[in-house]
C-alpha cells in the first residue's frame, strides 16, 4: 500500500507517547510539519525536548512513565483539558531482545518485552480511548513487526509480544466500530533513518523499511482521509 501524500493536518490534537527512538524524530517532524498540534511523552525529558526543538511547530512535551497507569491516565488528561480534545495518539514505544535459539532463550526476555512493549500500550490505550471516542474522530496508530505474524525461532519472546501487541490494537479497533474512531497497526521490518544512512553510506540498506515512509504512513492513518480505515494491518515494504 501507498498511501497518498498528505498537505495538512492543521488543527488536529495528537499525541506521540515514546518518540525517542530511531523513528520517533522523523514521525514528530512529518505530524508537526504538516500543521498539527503534538504533545510528546517519554521518560527522558531532555531527549524529548531536542526532537521537539528539532521539528519546531506547536509541540509540548512531558516526562511520563507509562508504565505507571495513574501517570499516563493524567498524561492524556491534561492533554485533552488543555487542548480541548484528542484526535490521535501514536504510540511509538519499542524494544527488541533476541538471538538464542528459543530452547536457550531467556525467560526474563519476554518479561522485559512484554513489559516495554505491550503493559506500556495498555495503559495508553485505557487512558486515551474515550478522549479517542469523543473527538468523533479519533485516530489510534501502533508501529509493530512482520514476525508478530512470521515468527522465527530465534526472536520468539519479541514476537510474541508483537503478536499480544496487535492483538490488544485490534481489540480496541473492535471497540470503536461505529463510533467515527479507529485503531490501526503499520508493519514494518528494521527500520532505517536519514541518520544511520549517513553514518554507514556505504550499508546496503535496502531491505529496510524507511523512517520517512513510515511517516508518511502515519499521518495518513491519523488523518480525515483515512476514515474508513479500522481495524487494518498495514505492511510496509521491506517488512518481509
Amino acid at each position: 500500500m501507498e498511501p497518498p501524500r498528505l498537505t495538512s493536518l492543521e488543527g488536529r490534537v495528537l499525541a506521540v507517547a515514546g518518540p525517542g527512538g530511531t523513528l520517533g524524530p522523523t514521525v514528530v517532524r512529518r505530524l508537526a510539519g504538516a500543521g498539527a498540534h503534538l504533545a510528546l511523552c517519554g521518560r527522558d525529558q531532555d531527549r524529548l525536548d531536542a526532537i521537539a526543538g528539532d521539528a519546531g511547530g506547536d509541540i509540548q512535551t512531558a516526562s511520563v512513565d507509562l508504565l505507571d497507569p495513574a501517570a499516563t491516565r493524567s498524561w492524556a488528561d491534561g492533554v485533552a483539558s488543555a487542548d480541548g480534545r484528542i484526535d490521535g495518539i501514536v504510540h511509538l514505544v519499542g524494544g527488541w531482545r533476541g538471538g538464542p535459539p528459543i530452547e536457550e532463550a531467556p525467560l526474563e526476555d519476554w518479561e522485559a518485552l512484554s513489559t516495554s512493549l505491550v503493559r506500556t500500550l495498555q495503559n495508553v490505550t485505557q487512558a486515551s480511548t474515550r478522549h479517542l471516542l469523543a473527538s468523533g474522530r479519533g485516530r489510534f496508530v501502533v508501529v509493530s513487526a512482520a514476525q508478530a505474524q512470521a515468527p522465527t525461532h530465534t526472536n520468539a519472546s519479541y514476537a510474541a509480544a508483537k503478536a499480544a501487541a496487535e492483538a490488544w490494537v485490534l481489540a480496541l479497533a473492535h471497540r470503536f466500530r461505529g463510533s467515527g474512531a479507529s485503531a490501526n497497526i503499520i508493519v514494518v521490518g528494521s527500520i532505517v533513518s536519514a541518520g544511520m544512512r549517513a553514518e554507514s553510506p556505504d550499508k546496503d540498506f535496502s531491505t529496510f523499511t524507511p523512517a520517512e515512509e513510515i511517516a508518511e504512513a502515519i499521518a495518513y492513518l491519523v488523518s480525515d482521509a483515512a476514515a474508513s480505515m479500522n481495524g487494518q494491518r498495514v505492511t510496509l515494504r521491506g517488512a518481509s
